[in-house]
């Protein structure tokens, strides 16, 4: 993964808002007229927040009437894992070598 997209996914991570909102995904879809009464933004806070959410693929939209209604994407929630995973694991071929060493 490059790190543009690297830097996408952990970006939906930082903002408190954003922990929030997924937070209330983990119990279902909701619709983002209960994300705004749960969270207390405005309506275009919560959009900023969401695009973001979505552009890094960790939630996806469906869209119904007027509203959409959002959920937790499995698919980007493991994408997300992945990404720590090979961000934090260490490389075998220089784990015992010195940051010094030639």
């Amino acid at each position: 993964m490059d790190e543009k997209k690297t830097a996408v996914i952990f970006k939906a991570f930082c903002d408190e808002n954003r922990i929030r909102i997924i937070k209330l995904l983990r119990s279902g879809e909701k619709c983002a007229c209960k994300l705004l009464e749960e969270i207390n933004v405005t309506q275009p806070t919560l959009s900023h927040h969401m695009k973001i959410l979505c552009d890094a693929e960790i939630v996806v939209g469906r869209k119904e009437g007027k509203w959409t209604h959002y959920s937790i994407s499995k698919k980007g929630v493991e994408q997300a894992k992945e990404c720590l995973q090979l961000l934090t694991a260490l490389d075998a071929e220089c784990e015992n070598k010195s940051c010094c060493e030639k």
